[in-house]
């Protein structure tokens, strides 16, 4: 059972990332190819690894916020490229990373290397992943660039063991659980978009917008992840639809759901999250408690709020391709299709 919650007018048209991808294509080409050449190993289980969850796509993101909001901001130079590479091996080692803290089974609609490789090779070469992104960053020669992903990495390792201490406990709150994605989602979203001003030089006040907007675009990006969990498609998730209820994650949906119920109720989220009892027809069951308490709704309501501030932080910037590019990312990661 889904919950499908429609996210934009039938009248309106799908957001896409057409028009940034047509702005950034070529130097996409160039962060693709530099990620392939790094991977390579003379330890060929290395690559294969790293391929095998490179390979299965992902959006890009966020080396895509590093590209475009160094175009928004006139950057001339070839640092971008490295940046946005490091910043994508830096989040394939957290999923690596990721898969092993949560036993999870699938990534990206493949299965998960840790099944094909084992727990260990894949927390070895997340950590090789992350070695040779700072050794990438470090060759522009931008320490201030340096500076705000390096401390981007230990927020995200913080986010991890935050979420790992509140993994299975119905009683998070909401404050707890939005430190939780600020750290482990958002942070990196706002490094790579700062990343864009900084390589060009421009004011504190263009960094600190640019910032601005990704840190609430990851935040909202999140929630709509959390969301389309209890009512997307596997196809489109590249995972099982009730994957992080069968993990235990406590994730916003479940933070409202139990909140909102009856202490019946309340002890059914005990019961399957806390105790890890899971019967058959529970994930059904607790799709059907998310939409009795409109938690998925409020999840998307918020999810838009955040976007609307991620919007908002660029209004500084003039009109330009760039600037409109960056605000259809909004949209995109907002209204995804169930």
């Amino acid at each position: 059972m889904g919950i499908v919650i429609p996210l934009e007018d039938k009248e309106k048209k799908s957001a896409g990332l057409d028009n940034l991808l047509s702005l950034i294509g070529p130097d996409l080409q160039r962060v693709n190819q530099l990620i392939l050449q790094r991977t390579g190993s003379d330890v060929t289980t290395i690559p294969e690894v790293a391929n095998h969850l490179i390979s299965a796509g992902g959006k890009r993101l966020r080396p895509m916020l590093v590209l475009a909001t160094a175009g928004m901001c006139g950057y001339e130079g070839d640092g971008h490229i490295k940046f946005a590479a490091g910043i994508e091996f830096m989040h394939t080692a957290t999923l690596l990373h990721d898969d092993v803290v949560d036993e999870s089974d699938m990534r990206r609609g493949k299965i998960a290397a840790r099944m094909l490789w084992g727990n260990e090779t894949c927390v070895l070469v997340g950590d090789f992943l992350l070695g040779h992104a700072f050794k990438m960053m470090v060759e522009p020669g931008v320490l201030s660039c340096l500076s705000v992903v390096s401390t981007a990495a230990a927020v995200i390792a913080e986010g991890e063991i935050l979420q790992l201490n509140a993994a299975k406990d119905t009683q998070t709150t909401e404050d707890a659980y939005m430190a939780v994605i600020r750290s482990k989602t958002a942070e990196l979203f706002a490094a790579a978009a700062e990343v864009g001003p900084m390589l060009s030089g421009r004011s504190k006040a263009d960094e600190a917008a640019c910032r601005s907007y990704g840190m609430n675009l990851g935040i909202a990006f999140q929630l709509i992840d959390d969301a389309l969990d209890y009512g997307g498609q596997s196809s489109k998730l590249g995972k099982n639809v009730g994957d992080d209820f069968r993990e235990g994650k406590i994730t916003l949906p479940v933070v409202l759901a139990f909140r909102r119920g009856s202490e019946t109720e309340r002890e059914f989220w005990r019961r399957t999250l806390e105790k890890g009892e899971i019967n058959d027809g529970d994930v059904e069951a607790a799709c059907a408690l998310m939409k009795k308490h409109d938690a998925i709704k409020d999840t998307v309501e918020r999810a838009s709020h955040y976007g609307a501030i991620a919007r908002d932080a660029l209004e500084i910037f003039p009109a330009s391709p760039w600037k409109s590019a960056l605000l259809e990312v909004v949209d995109f990661c907002v209204e995804r299709a169930y």
